[in-house]
């Protein structure tokens, strides 16, 4: 038999669409977009067409219906609408791997819990010691770790990083970016409304309820999962976290088993070979191959796939445009501000990680891989100290405008101290035992 027979056709198509497949599957150009896009906002806001630009994110988008107003800013649509992609994205993962990945160890999966829980704490008590009068309200932004810009450091390294302190960073970051989420719940919301609330539960039943009689559509999910973020956002509840309740709802385990799908695969190989199926049977059989080889695969991995790059190349980069502008100048400048940002995010996230990942492992909670010692850890802590995406997403709630200028500098500030610090730290550890090694 031809072994090109056991892969799929090659179109020419394909000479141009899996370079850009591989091109998505690494990671670390996720983090470089969004950097140009940092870079791209700010060289805009502060340029003459600063206003300009500004006024257009304000402008009003939506539907009315009556006395019904779905209108908001183009900006507010981006913090509130795609945003809801990007913890829908961070909840996926978080399932996919407590479900079927490393974190399915409860005490490996507690020395991530346990960092991350150190690194939102020390953090934010630093910020709270050094801030003062209304500045206090920003305690949150300190909290969160940009999961893009820590993988693209990371890659940076290349392979010199063991795979155990990715792991570790990566899990520590989701569960870093779920606490902030809870941050914004209770920090951040406005008065609730309880109908809208309840309406925003009898979403989440409807997605279940699907779930359980065995609704294969997406449209339909869909279509509950937006009247289910319609409801959170009259509820007071910052809409968002809606895509994390929808994200942790999502089944991570495919409805069609291994040994399910050989069975129909080998029914449709029975049959004899035709340029066309000449039968109704045959034709059952390819239909029901068909779905079986798509429900193979988890709903969380058929929807990592599907929306991460969107996520990653569109969601983020344009919420970078749309956030990261800011007025490089002196005036209306709060020291103080920018002054327990840097701190709470360069000292006490590093800080916080390794305080309580060593108590952790001290106390017998957690476990610690052999291959990642306590140096590893403590630059890597280095790097949580990068808190963009979510810093700029909760001081924009935090903050009015006469702080918020100064608080997004010292957001970019302490992201850039905190990538050198932890780029060198990390460079220098894996370069002296890799000299260690060679050392006959």
């Amino acid at each position: 038999m031809d072994p090109g027979l056991g892969h799929l056709p090659h179109e020419p198509i394909d000479r141009f669409t899996k370079p850009f497949q591989r091109f998505l599957r690494i990671e670390a150009t996720a983090g470089a977009a969004l950097l140009l896009s940092i870079i791209i906002a700010l060289t805009v806001s502060n340029s003459p067409w600063a206003a300009s630009v500004q006024t257009f994110w304000e402008t009003p988008v939506g539907l009315r219906f009556g006395a019904a107003d779905f209108s908001h800013p183009l900006k507010a649509w981006i913090n509130d609408g795609l945003m809801t992609l990007f913890f829908f994205i961070v909840a996926l993962e978080l399932k996919r791997e407590i479900v079927l990945g490393e974190l399915r160890n409860p005490r490996v999966a507690a020395l991530s819990i346990a960092g991350a829980l150190g690194g939102m704490l020390v953090p934010a008590c630093l910020y709270l010691f050094i801030a003062g009068g209304a500045a206090t309200i920003g305690w949150g932004t300190v909290m969160a770790t940009d999961t893009a810009f820590v993988i693209g450091c990371l890659a940076i390294l290349g392979s010199r990083v063991p795979l155990s302190l990715r792991l570790f960073l990566l899990s520590l970051a989701i569960f870093d970016d779920i606490g902030a989420i809870i941050v914004v719940a209770i920090g951040y919301g406005d008065a609730l409304s309880w109908s809208a609330l309840a309406l925003a539960g009898l979403g989440l039943a409807c997605v279940v309820i699907l779930a359980r009689v065995g609704v294969r559509s997406m449209a339909m999910y869909s279509i509950a999962g937006a009247l289910t973020w319609l409801a959170v956002d009259s509820s007071g509840i910052h809409p968002p976290l809606a895509g994390v309740a929808l994200g942790l709802l999502t089944p991570a385990r495919g409805w069609v088993s291994d040994n399910r799908l050989r069975a129909i695969l080998n029914r449709v190989l029975e049959h004899p070979v035709h340029t066309q199926p000449a039968n109704a049977a045959e034709e059952q059989d390819l239909r029901r191959a068909r779905v079986a080889t798509r429900e193979a695969q988890s709903p969380v991995e058929r929807l990592e796939i599907l929306l991460h790059p969107w996520v990653a190349f569109v969601v983020l980069p344009v919420f970078a445009l749309a956030n990261a502008g800011v007025t490089i100048s002196s005036q209306d400048f709060d020291a103080s501000v920018a002054t327990a940002i840097v701190a709470g995010l360069v000292l006490g996230k590093p800080l916080g990680v390794m305080s309580f990942s060593f108590l952790a492992v001290r106390i017998g909670v957690a476990t610690k891989p052999s291959s990642l010692d306590w140096g590893l850890i403590a630059a890597g802590g280095a790097l949580t100290g990068i808190g963009f995406t979510m810093a700029v997403f909760i001081a924009e709630l935090a903050f009015d405008d006469s702080l918020l200028k100064s608080a997004k500098l010292g957001i970019l500030a302490a992201s850039i101290a905190s990538a050198a610090i932890g780029l060198l730290g990390l460079g220098w550890l894996t370069s002296t035992r890799r000299s260690s090694r060679a050392a006959p």
